[in-house]
Formats: C-alpha cells, structure tokens, sequence
C-alpha cells in the first residue's frame, strides 16, 4: 500500500504545514438506508485519489460504522476523546493515500445523547489538531439530531443524500426545511443514490425541488447521482470502498465525478476557511441552541 499521508505531517524541515482553506462538507439524509455512509467513505476516497487532503469523521456518535465498512479496527474512538483519555490526534486512523478517519463509537448509547456541554467538548478537542487538511467530510446520522444540525449548520455545504423512495424524499425534505426554516441555511446540494437508468437522477430531484421552490426560500442544486452497481454491495461486503476496490465500475466513476464536482464549489477564503473557523462556528451553534433552551 502507498504511503499513508497523515494529518500530522509536516515539511521537510520540520515545521508545520500552515493552515489553509479548508473545505467542510455536511452529508446528512433524512433516513437510514440510502447509503449516506458509502457516499462519505467514497467521496473521501476519490478526492484522496485526486490528491486532495481529506479527513473523514464519524459523526453518527452512537452508531458508527465507518470503521466496519473500510475493515478497520480502531482501539481508541471519540468515547475516549470525551472520557479525556486521549487527544483526538491519537485517534486518526490512516485509511488510504491523502485520507484519514476520525471514528465514533458504536453500540455505546450514551455517545448519542450527549450534552451540550459534551458535544462542544469534542468539538474543542479539534483545535489540537496540526493539520495538513483540503478537505473535511462529516459522516452525519440520519434524521435531526442535535449533533447533525450543528454540524450542518456550521460546514461550507450541505450535501443531502436521496433515493427514489417517497420516505426518503419526504424526510429528506423535512431536514431541509428545518435546516431553512429555524437555522437560516439557503444552500443545498443533493445527492441521488441508487438511480435505475439515465434520466432517474433528475427526476427525484424534481419531485424535492418543486415541492421547496413552493415552500421554502431555499437554492437546491443537483450535485450529481450514484447509480445501483453490483460492484457497490461487492466492495462493501469486502469492507473496501468501491473506487478503491473496483476503480472501473460505473459507480466509481460517478464518484469520481462527484469528486470533481465538490471541487468546482465556492473554496472558501483563508479567513473562513482554516479548521479552527468550523470549530468555531460549531460551538457558537451550540451557544446558540443552548440560549434557545434556557429562554
């Protein structure tokens, strides 16, 4: 395997790589199911492939997975980040060339009801990071957790995974609407995964955008779609991401075009681009939710 490309890595003399922009990404779906994570792992893996610097975080806290689909078997995790047990550079774990994980818990019920005060812990714990970063993907939880609100709330872009499912169209919706509605969020990327034929892609996205240009002040746009691939389900069952495993199929090259596409969007400038400016924006997020519940 090639040389692993750490978020720690520094110059050759020795000094830390400078800060630069770096661009968040939220992937958020409102359901389980639509393969939300298997967007995550592979858009990590094609932008690593296109020599982009890219962290992948686990943030479905109490359900994580990321770990299992890619055959890792990380010994520290966020619990023990928050536990105080270790810094959170301890617990990146290189995955491929240009791309690290951050993972979660899994099983451990309480990492999903954390506080407010416990998520902006682990939040903060991103400050000590000396990283060497283009690119920082969230891994949310489906659904309207407090934890994907606030990171949604604070990234660069949201990308919103969909399939041609009226469940999934209408929950996906509902998070858009309250990500509009009470936070105040313009910008939409959607995602269709697991299209039948050419054309498909457009045509969910339709049945979205009709319904929000109705209802809601909001500019979605068609980032792009994953097709069915029996080459998906084989490099899952392998733990491997497809673009890795199978780089010929057709949906390694949708994702590799979904790569190219996150690259053309608006980079964000050094001012409000470095890492520290999410972890701000996240906790200033979390201040503002917290005044919410005391008024």
């Amino acid at each position: 395997m090639p040389k692993v490309t750490h978020l720690n890595s520094t110059t050759s003399g020795g000094a830390s790589v400078p800060a630069g922009p770096v661009q968040v990404i939220a992937i958020t779906a409102g359901k389980g199911g639509v393969g939300k994570t298997t967007i995550a792992v592979n858009l990590a893996l094609a932008l690593g492939r296109m020599g982009k610097r890219s962290l992948l975080l686990d943030a479905d806290l109490g359900l994580a997975n990321i770990d299992t689909l890619l055959g890792l078997q990380p010994t520290r995790n966020l619990s023990h980040v928050l536990a105080g047990e270790c810094d959170i550079a301890d617990v990146v774990l290189p995955v491929y060339p240009n791309v690290d994980l951050i993972p979660a818990a899994s099983g451990i019920s309480r990492m999903a009801e954390l506080s407010t005060a416990e998520q902006a812990g682990i939040i903060r714990a991103f400050s000590n990071l000396t990283h060497n970063l283009d690119v920082l993907i969230v891994d949310n939880a489906p659904g309207l957790s407090s934890t994907m609100l606030r990171f949604t709330r604070a990234a660069h872009r949201a990308l919103v995974v969909v399939c041609d499912d009226p469940a999934s169209i209408t929950d996906a919706y509902a998070v858009i609407k309250v990500l509009s509605r009470e936070y105040g969020l313009s910008r939409f990327n959607i995602l269709v995964n697991k299209t039948e034929k050419a054309g498909h892609a457009g045509q969910v996205f339709s049945k979205i955008s009709r319904v929000a240009d109705r209802f809601l002040d909001v500019h979605l746009t068609l980032a792009g779609e994953i097709p069915k691939d029996k080459y998906v389900e084989r490099a899952t069952q392998e733990q491997a991401g497809v673009v890795v495993r199978y780089p010929g199929s057709v949906a390694a090259r949708c994702f590799h075009r979904l790569a190219k596409e996150t690259s053309k969007w608006e980079t964000p400038s050094s001012a409000t681009g470095n890492l520290e400016f999410f972890v701000e924006r996240t906790l200033a997020a979390s201040a503002y939710d917290t005044g919410d519940a005391q008024r």
